[in-house]
């Protein structure tokens, strides 16, 4: 195991390694600038009443609801020290950021303490206030305000991470944008915002070594809040905003691959990156600031793409691909939280210049808020698709049926044991699925189901995984893909991989407009493998070598015997820390040979 941990730190890359390094001395000793900041005293509102350019429509107040699922609670509800998940109060809000672990608190999740931190709630209020709700600004003040009591700068948790203290700054200066205020904003909003600047800027090193969402986040922040005090006479901001503006064009380079995937092989972490870039671009525009380069722009058009070709038009919905950690930034329009198609709509006005969706939705508010015309041009409709440099490809029926099928192609570090994994979609509905995330601190048991083979549809060979878990977020003995084939006329993908213990598993795909055809070549069995089809939820039936519902059958074949085919309990999350029960269909086996399933849907 020591082999692969050091095979797997060396694939991080040597110059993420000495930034991590570089931080870690540098916060434990006093040698990083972040270690010695001196709060300054906010407690003025940050925004005021005044006449604004656009006006909203809404026939409910905005109240809180954490991830998008739990109970909403008005906004002058809310505890800070209280975790949303657990409901424990954390104990140490007093204390220096640095002194604090992300993960040994009294709390659970730390992400329950940050996420009424992200302040989702100050674009609320401010759309309230748009709609004609006067009371909604004072609301947006006083709630402020008793964040700053209980959050002093640079105490407590919600100042330890770089990336929630960005959100604060990109939440902030859209709802400033939606108030018309900023080109003259409260002095007290600007020194809010350069609090948080002087938080992010000596440790964005850290953030960029991740090779992920935090670097992008904390680049756009700097970029964003550096550009906004500059235009208001803070000189000395220039430094944040040409860091700022310099991680954005290198992480779109690095991070974001010619096909559009993105670093996390994460749907929602990919929605998390876009909505980050239109934020960016909206306040580049919203400042009159020179233009990106061309080449961070076709970048993000290509993300722009994926995530297009991913989304259902009829609900928004997306596989649940990756680690799922609820987060949702900028949200400006009132849908689900699955609903992906107001960040899609969103960056393709501003980075394609189109309409993703012709027809008027809920996905359109966005829009309408920040002033932005509709294109009547349109992307092109959906249709089948080859990933090859993130490892996805789509098959697409003339019968409404979507395929996603990955394999392991890992230029970054792999989420979770998903490869060979596929989804499948009808007319909006996930029939077969991915299990999801559920927590990134509710138990180790937690952490290696849903991160796990078993929480996706693929084959686990004698219960080990196909990647051994080195850590919390990180995986070893990394995947390779093999006889990889791509076929658009025959709606054909294959592929396959041998693992680190040299179990082989190649997987064949065929896409009809009635049946959606498997054929898993397994070799390397030792006692045991399971091919697992997590289902969607229904009174399903087994009868023989077919499973029911009285819509669908699912018939299985094979050219080994077949030990065991049943229906058992699994558990599936959509939502952050949100856990459903859903039936899944197990075929075991003990020896090598081919299985072959067929999903009749029509």
């Amino acid at each position: 195991m020591l082999l692969y941990k050091i095979n797997t730190l060396m694939r991080l890359g040597l110059p993420n390694l000495v930034r991590v390094f570089l931080y870690q001395v540098g916060v434990r000793s006093k040698l990083n600038p972040v270690k010695r900041l001196q709060p300054e005293q906010i407690d003025d509102c940050v925004f005021r009443a005044t006449k604004c350019n656009v006006h909203h429509s809404s026939s409910k107040s905005f109240v809180f609801k954490p991830f998008g699922w739990m109970n909403g609670e008005p906004v002058k509800d809310i505890v800070w020290m209280r975790s949303v998940l657990t409901g424990k109060c954390y104990s140490n809000m007093e204390k220096p950021w640095f002194c604090l672990s992300d993960f040994d608190s009294n709390v659970g999740d730390i992400k329950g303490i940050w996420e009424a931190s992200r302040f989702d709630w100050v674009l609320g209020l401010a759309k309230d206030y748009l709609s004609g709700r006067e009371q909604a600004l004072d609301e947006l003040n006083a709630t402020t305000k008793g964040w700053l009591k209980h959050n002093s700068p640079y105490l407590g948790p919600n100042w330890k991470c770089g990336q929630e203290a960005s959100i604060r700054v990109m939440h902030l200066a859209m709802a400033a944008k939606l108030l018309n205020q900023v080109e003259s904003p409260e002095p007290a909003l600007l020194a809010f915002v350069k609090a948080h600047l002087k938080r992010i800027a000596p440790t964005i090193s850290y953030a960029v070594a991740q090779d992920n969402n935090h670097g992008t986040s904390e680049a756009a922040a700097l970029f964003i809040g550096g550009s906004w005090l500059v235009s208001n006479g803070d000189k000395s901001a220039m430094r944040w905003q040409k860091i700022g503006r310099k991680w954005l064009e290198n992480r779109a380079k690095h991070l974001i691959d010619c096909d559009g995937t993105f670093s996390q092989y994460s749907v929602n972490y990919h929605r998390v990156m876009l909505d980050t870039y239109s934020m960016a671009e909206l306040w580049r525009r919203e400042l009159n600031l020179n233009s990106f380069s061309p080449s961070m722009y076709t970048k993000i058009g290509l993300a722009t793409q994926w995530l297009y070709q991913l989304t259902q038009e009829v609900n928004g919905d997306a596989p649940n691909l990756g680690h799922n950690d609820g987060a949702r930034l900028l949200p400006l329009s009132d849908s689900d939280y699955r609903d992906f198609r107001p960040t899609v709509q969103l960056a393709s006005v501003l980075f394609l210049k189109s309409s993703a969706w012709e027809k008027a939705g809920s996905y359109d508010d966005p829009l309408k808020l920040l002033g932005l015309s509709k294109p009547q041009q349109a992307l092109n409709k959906p249709s089948s698709f080859h990933f090859a440099q993130g490892g996805y490809a789509g098959l697409r029926s003339q019968t409404g049926a979507f395929a996603l099928f990955n394999y392991p192609i890992f230029r970054f570090r792999p989420a979770q044991n998903d490869a060979l994994h596929v989804d499948f979609w009808l007319d909006g509905v996930n029939l077969l699925r991915d299990g999801g995330t559920f927590s990134y601190n509710a138990g180790q048991a937690y952490i290696d189901y849903y991160g796990g083979t078993q929480s996706h549809n693929t084959v686990q060979f004698d219960e080990h995984e196909q990647m051994p878990r080195l850590s919390r977020f990180l995986l070893g003995a990394w995947l390779k893909a093999e006889h990889v084939h791509w076929d658009e006329a025959r709606q054909y993908c294959s592929a396959g991989y041998r693992d680190y213990l040299g179990c082989c598993h190649k997987r064949e795909v065929f896409l009809s407009n009635s049946t959606l055809r498997v054929v898993d070549d397994i070799q390397g069995v030792q006692k045991k493998a399971i091919l697992r089809w997590r289902l969607s939820p229904g009174e399903w039936m087994i009868e023989g070598n077919r499973i029911t519902n009285h819509i669908h059958s699912i018939t299985i074949n094979s050219n080994t015997d077949i030990k065991r085919l049943e229906l058992v309990e699994g558990k599936e999350s959509r939502y952050y820390y949100q856990e459903t029960s859903i039936p899944v269909l197990e075929i075991e086996v003990t020896s090598d040979g081919k299985i072959t399933t067929e999903y009749n849907y029509r």
